[in-house]
């Protein structure tokens, strides 16, 4: 469904924190490699579909990228790695085991709506980043 090049990163559309991210990406994606979609869209619905991940479930960032996905705090750091500088040199902390790693990740996602807020609608791109949202 994907094409193996594409690096596509599926994030909670209603997120305030999500979609904060979604603009420091786009900010520093300086190679423009990155698309994106929410996971509540049709396309993020069949992403999640074909990976067998839950589709009511929105608690983790995805990266697609060379037909295989990443979550959590790996998609996050082979998100960065893509970055310019500094971002990409917190790819560094790749080497620190997943399980602990995802205990800041997964202490960040409970919270987020809490600490962030949310929308009730997904985030809708501007003009200029149109092409790089799918859907």
């Amino acid at each position: 469904m994907i094409p193996p090049e594409e690096k596509i990163i599926l994030f909670d559309g209603i997120c305030n924190f999500c979609n904060s991210s979604v603009n420091f990406i786009i900010d520093r994606d300086k190679r423009n490699i990155f698309q994106f979609a929410s996971l509540q869209s049709d396309f993020g619905q069949k992403c999640l579909n074909d990976f067998n991940l839950p589709t009511d479930s929105f608690s983790t960032l995805i990266l697609v990228s060379n037909g295989k996905y990443f979550t959590r705090s790996t998609a996050a750091l082979r998100i960065a790695k893509e970055l310019s500088l500094p971002v990409n040199l917190t790819f560094a902390f790749i080497i620190i085991p997943p399980f602990i790693r995802n205990i800041f990740y997964d202490i960040i996602s409970r919270n987020r709506y809490k600490w962030f807020g949310k929308k009730d609608a997904c985030r809708i791109p501007s003009p200029e980043e149109r092409a790089k949202f799918i859907e």
